[in-house]
């Protein structure tokens, strides 16, 4: 089985560290052993990021090992020691990588060196006793859980950052015009058969530098998928300008460089979003003797139609110096026209929920409590531990939920959820219970509101 060098586009798993649990410690030394909390916050977990290498042009590292995970915080420590932080895991991409989500939606197109996506946030560390200390609770008995990372699938799809698109039938000679303009080397081989990969080589035309690609070849019906299809349009869509190979040498029944031309274009036209690139048209193979011959026949109509011409032979380098300038030209152009103030750093963050504190919706005659607060909140509580659930209470009723439950009509013994569906906790709707766990007077590690229920 052969092993892929070149990946463009690969189904990516990513994990965000979970964040490590506070600590419920109390101070203790000779004399005094009870000398207040003293518990440590747990360390955040750390952060999934893609970042743009511009030393990267392939995906197939995540092709391999599509399975990625942060590391994880440390729990806090007694003595008000925190845990340390997870590391942040940062994945290097190729430059025009676009991210998104099993739905389809695009999260982000990472254009430019060191442009960053956190893919997936690393949970937060949970607050050790000390810090949920207040005049009304001198020495909680509890501390707050650590929060799982974020967990998620992202589609990674390389389009090539290339100035000019090298658009051809296969065998049109390409790969070999690639060779010889720049110092790329691509494997070359008399074969009618698509290059599989792009190829990129850096052209340099007296003052300007610019890049052309080489991109699998197009067929008729690729705008429909059919052949490498999509693959290669996709590759050509970034590219500031056209440059069409045609081949004048082909043996190939129905086949001549005005009908090669005139099928290229109408799948350039069926894909769509391409008509504002200049082209250049190539007459490639004139080292051939009939080849030649036709080259010298088509021009003037292609001419007519309004095509800068160019007869050139990759094998021989004629025509080369003409063609790599007037590309040059062409790229210039572009970059005159574009904005040049780039940002050479952006950091991208996917869209977190609502900023609504919370939403209730009856489903099925159960209330269902959705909101970033309590769900996170939910995530952070031991709820083997009476104190800490009490606790729980006492936020989600300040938070308002359930003042918003009575007025919605909710009725003592009826069923709360809230959570994730795969993951949530249901309650018993009791307005009547006691709230206030600041105020109980119980021993710690005991919320009377809990007791003979």
């Amino acid at each position: 089985m052969a092993i892929p060098t070149f990946v463009d586009r690969v189904v990516l798993h990513v994990s965000g560290g979970s964040g490590g649990n506070g600590v419920a410690s109390v101070h203790r030394e000779k004399f005094k052993p009870l000398g207040g909390p003293d518990g440590g916050n747990g360390g955040h977990g750390g952060d999934v990021i893609l970042r743009v290498d511009p030393d990267v042009t392939t995906l197939v590292d995540y092709h391999h090992e599509s399975h990625r995970k942060a590391t994880n915080g440390k729990q806090g420590q007694g003595d008000n020691r925190a845990g340390s932080h997870g590391a942040s895991l940062v994945l290097p991409v190729p430059d025009g990588t676009i991210v998104s989500a099993r739905s389809g939606e695009v999260l982000a197109d990472l254009v430019g060196a060191g442009t960053e996506l956190v893919v997936a946030a690393g949970g937060r560390g949970g607050l050790g006793n000390a810090a949920l200390a207040s005049k009304a609770r001198k020495a909680p008995g509890f501390a707050l859980l650590g929060e799982a990372g974020d967990e998620r699938t992202v589609i990674l799809e390389l389009k090539v950052v290339a100035d000019v698109g090298l658009v051809g039938y296969p065998s049109a000679g390409k790969s070999s015009l690639v060779a010889a303009i720049s110092r790329a080397r691509p494997k070359i081989a008399d074969y009618p058969f698509t290059t599989l990969v792009p190829n990129l080589g850096v052209v340099t035309a007296g003052e300007v530098t610019y890049t052309v690609a080489d991109v699998p070849g197009l067929i008729e019906g690729a705008s429909e998928g059919r052949g490498l299809g999509h693959d290669f349009l996709r590759h050509i869509e970034r590219c500031a300008a056209l440059l069409h190979v045609v081949d004048c040498a082909t043996i190939e029944p129905d086949r001549d460089p005005l009908t090669d031309l005139d099928v290229l274009e109408r799948e350039l036209r069926a894909h769509g979003g391409l008509d504002d690139r200049p082209r250049l048209v190539a007459l490639n193979k004139v080292d051939v003797p009939e080849a030649r011959e036709l080259a010298e026949l088509v021009r003037p109509e292609l001419e007519q139609r309004g095509h800068e011409v160019f007869e050139i032979s990759a094998a021989t380098h004629e025509g080369l110096r003409q063609l790599t300038y007037a590309m040059g030209e062409l790229v210039s152009r572009s970059r005159t026209a574009v904005d040049a103030v780039t940002p050479t750093r952006i950091v991208l963050r996917p869209a977190g929920e609502s900023d609504d504190e919370f939403s209730i919706t009856q489903i099925d005659g159960a209330w269902h409590v959705r909101g970033e607060k309590p769900q996170r909140w939910i995530k952070q509580t031991d709820f083997g531990n009476d104190e800490a659930v009490g606790y729980l209470a006492d936020r989600l009723n300040r938070l308002g939920i359930e003042a918003k439950l009575t007025e919605l009509g909710a009725t003592v013994g009826d069923d709360v959820v809230i959570g994730d569906d795969d993951n949530a906790v249901v309650f018993e709707f009791d307005p009547q219970v006691q709230a206030g766990a600041e105020t109980l007077f119980g021993r710690r590690g005991q919320d009377l509101r809990l007791e003979g229920r």
